[in-house]
């Protein structure tokens, strides 16, 4: 089998299949799929990956694989298979469902290093070539011609290891490491024989004498209070030798987290992990569905089922929905396993995601917590796969490929035999109706652990307060139960639901609103800059005077930002001190856990936030939550409002009151006869379901029907309306009577980065054909895609209909 089935790094549909290369004989004995190749293409030199090895191919005259990049393989059999059904599932490219199982720093230009890491003898031709050296640049070996097999061989026992020093970042943390050079005797020898004036010389020596292990040069600067040119002197003489060590990057080494036991599980518990323990002891798939009200003890019943699947040494992948959550979730994870949990999720540097990603790759961990990504750690021998809060939005990729966490979970639990947990207090309604189905198995939680009561909720009508003359953001009850807080030491939690609102400028005279120049839609205007910004496309302009359009100097600021609303306390409760958790205040990195830290250890009264701190965050002095706007998001064009409004209301809600003391929850909204608002009050997610349920049936959307999304953008106008009439025009020609074509209209937000948008949107409940005619729909349109830069998206499972 000396033909390699390769897919090239070119992200074109009309390259969308595999190329064959011939396999020099130097790589014949090392080359395996999920490797990655330099191949010749076209006149340019380009990447790509292994996916298979032939003995024949249907050309007559192949080109050679130039180079191969890795050692082992950085896709097992089981991620190529997959990342062939997510092109699949997604009409993505099969270069970038590859690309996304892969860290960042993989797919940059980089240098290879050898690297040493025994002080064993080597095979003689790679003892020779690394001359006493720690490491060398991998050009060394190539270009001393020796076996490639030798070299794996080595590579795979541990003795050397590849490392990749990436041009435009660095990719591996070294450390520069002091040890003895010589044998104890002849250091004592030296020691008795050195000058009286080299006095920190002869302590460090002293210390190595007592002491032969290698350590950090930074420890013994600090140590003995002294420079680098004390060591360098030592160096010299031929006493110490210095030498760079590569460690990892660990995004939580500062943090001291305390180690932790099996906590005892309730009745409820136990019922529910029992037949999950039955799923991992019998290596069967099956998906679970764990739907418990916040503080029943879920992730506890995690922690259990994966101690279980430890002690089987098999793997597990944990994914949590959102960066503010990983800090808590990752302190009960590490509290419990220790060493053993590697983390990946977006607030990490790309060096230190790559250096998970490595400790999963070189099987140095068991579990992995991470966010939607994390799907692809590259376990070979998975035992369980979590997925916390499964009905956040944010599980769903919004570009390509444009997968569900969930769906990818599924399919390797498949592969893998073994379970899926999905926990939720408030699970989406396409998860909960396969669990009335049977397709996933319910286990529900109905207490808190603690049998602490959920706290009430108090709907506020916000229509009646301004009738009652209260201008303000805060309800009387609100601002009355917030000093009352304050005054007995606890806590407040308050959430403002932006998404759908922001602060916008007007003109009170003409009514003129500063939108973006190159979108349809609103500057928010952010106090602290002075200055207008879109969220979009990132333009930002100084905020007028006076108004651009009838010079009237009666501009008024409208909508309530977080920022609004931390000077409307300051204002009405100068008394309180408030930590505001934000897009603008969680840039850094870091900044999370700063502020959840700070508000942890009780130094502010208040804490502010938008949805981020809605989910999984558990403080005990919590006693009171406030929602501001409950129904902002129903106002949406989107027909999960209602149930994203629901699940909102009801997680927040279980912030308070989760320990001790009692909780409550105030609700303000100008809409209080709306089923979600009033559902989620009362904690009534089956009541919910129902009504819901009925709603989706009536207007045919999901669980009913699936739903497919195509959106057409372009410089041009006319071009998307006309290239948005034929797609609906070819859809209607080949979808069954009963399949429903919406559109063309324009989206929601017609025009982002000076491109317009319109869109139409598939409803249909049996359409088994349905890619095909996607594919070949967006075959029609390649030329023009390719040469006019138009862009025609389609999502087979929207989330996000803006």
């Amino acid at each position: 089998m000396n033909i390699a089935k390769v897919i090239v790094d070119v992200p074109a549909s009309s390259i969308n299949q595999t190329f064959d290369y011939s396999i020099p004989e130097r790589f014949q004995e090392i080359l395996k799929p999920g490797m990655r190749v330099i191949v010749p293409f076209g006149p340019r030199k380009i990447m790509g990956f292994v996916v298979d090895r032939v003995s024949e191919s249907s050309f007559e005259r192949l080109k050679n694989i130039i180079d191969v990049l890795d050692l082992t393989p950085v896709l097992t059999k089981e991620l190529l298979d997959l990342g062939k059904w997510v092109a699949n599932e997604t009409l993505s490219l099969s270069i970038v469902a590859l690309q996304a199982m892969l860290p960042q720093v993989l797919k940059s230009k980089y240098k290879k290093e050898l690297v040493r890491m025994t002080d064993e003898k080597l095979p003689d031709p790679l003892e020779y070539l690394f001359a006493g050296r720690d490491f060398i640049a991998y050009e060394e070996f190539e270009n001393a011609n020796l076996s490639y097999y030798q070299l794996q061989k080595a590579v795979q026992a541990g003795d050397l290891s590849v490392h990749y020093q990436v041009q435009s970042k660095v990719t591996k943390k070294e450390v520069l490491m002091v040890k003895p050079a010589r044998e104890t005797h002849m250091m004592e020898e030296a020691f008795i024989d050195f000058p009286k004036n080299a006095k920190k010389q002869k302590q460090v020596l002293g210390y190595f004498i007592e002491n032969t292990h290698p350590i950090p040069q930074k420890e013994v600067l600090k140590q003995f209070q002294t420079t680098n040119q004390t060591v360098k002197s030592l160096v010299d003489k031929g006493l110490l030798e210095t030498y760079k060590e590569e460690v990892y990057r660990n995004p939580y080494n500062d943090e001291e987290i305390e180690r932790t036991t099996a906590l005892e599980l309730t009745e409820e518990q136990q019922q529910a992990i029992k037949p999950i323990l039955a799923s991992i002891k019998n290596n069967t798939h099956d998906v679970f569905l764990l739907h418990g009200v916040t503080g029943s003890g879920k992730t506890e019943i995690y922690l259990q089922s994966i101690q279980d699947v430890i002690d089987k040494g098999e793997e597990a992948i944990v994914l949590v929905p959102e960066i503010a959550l990983t800090p808590q979730m990752v302190n009960r994870f590490k509290g419990r396993f220790g060493k053993s949990v590697a983390v990946m999720h977006s607030a990490l540097s790309a060096g230190e995601k790559y250096d998970e990603w490595r400790r999963i790759h070189r099987k140095e961990v068991q579990v992995v917590v991470g966010a939607r990504s994390a799907i692809f750690a590259p376990f070979e021998n998975l035992g369980i796969i979590i997925i916390d809060e499964e009905h956040e939005t944010t599980y769903k990729q919004e570009d390509q490929p444009r997968y569900h966490a969930r769906d990818v979970a599924i399919q390797r639990g498949q592969n893998h035999n073994c379970p899926v947990v999905l926990g939720s207090a408030t699970p989406t309604l396409e998860s909960y109706a396969r669990a009335m189905k049977g397709v996933y198995s319910l286990a529900t939680l109905n207490k808190r652990t603690n049998d602490q009561p959920m706290p009430h909720v108090d709907i506020i009508d916000m229509r009646a307060e301004l009738h009652a003359g209260n201008r303000t953001m805060f309800s009387r009850k609100l601002k009355e139960s917030i000093e009352h807080c304050i005054r007995n030491k606890e806590q407040v939690v308050l959430l403002l639901n932006r998404r759908g609102y922001s602060t916008f400028v007007m003109c009170r005279d003409c009514g003129h609103v500063n939108d973006c120049p190159h979108c349809d839609i609103a500057l928010t205007y952010h106090k602290n800059t002075n200055r207008l910004k879109c969220h979009y496309c990132s333009y930002e302009e100084i905020v007028p005077s006076i108004c651009p359009e009838c010079n009237s100097d009666l501009i008024r600021y409208f909508g309530t930002g977080t920022q609004r609303v931390e000077e409307a306390i300051t204002e009405l409760i100068p008394e309180a001190s408030l930590l505001r958790m934000d897009v603008d205040t969680t840039r850094r990195k870091g900044s999370h856990e700063k502020i959840l830290k700070e508000f942890g250890e009780g130094k502010a009264d208040i804490l502010l936030g938008t949805q981020m701190i809605a989910k999984g965050l558990d403080f005990e002095n919590v006693t009171l939550v406030g929602v501001l706007t409950a129904d902002s998001m129903l106002n949406l064009p989107d027909f999960r409002s209602s149930e994203k409004t629901f699940q909102l209301l009801t997680q927040v809600s279980g912030r308070a009151g989760r320990h001790e003391l009692t909780g409550q929850v105030l609700v303000q909204t100008y809409t209080p006869e709306h089923y979600s608002v009033k559902l989620a009050s009362e904690y009534n997610f089956l009541e919910f379901y129902k009504k819901e349920m009925g709603m989706r049936k009536k207007f045919q959307y999901p669980p009913y029907y699936f739903l497919a999304l195509i959106t057409i953008t372009h410089e041009n106008k006319v071009k998307v309306i006309q290239t948005a009439q034929r797609i609906v025009h070819l859809l209607l020609q080949k979808v069954n009577q009963n399949t429903v074509v919406l559109g063309p209209t324009p989206s929601p937000i017609p025009r982002i980065k000076d491109r317009y948008r319109y869109q139409c949107m598939i409803k249909y409940r049996n359409e088994p054909d349905l890619r095909v005619y996607l594919n070949k729909i967006l075959d029609q349109f390649s030329d023009d895609v390719r040469k006019n830069n138009l862009i025609i998206s389609v999502d087979l499972q929207p989330y996000h209909l803006m």
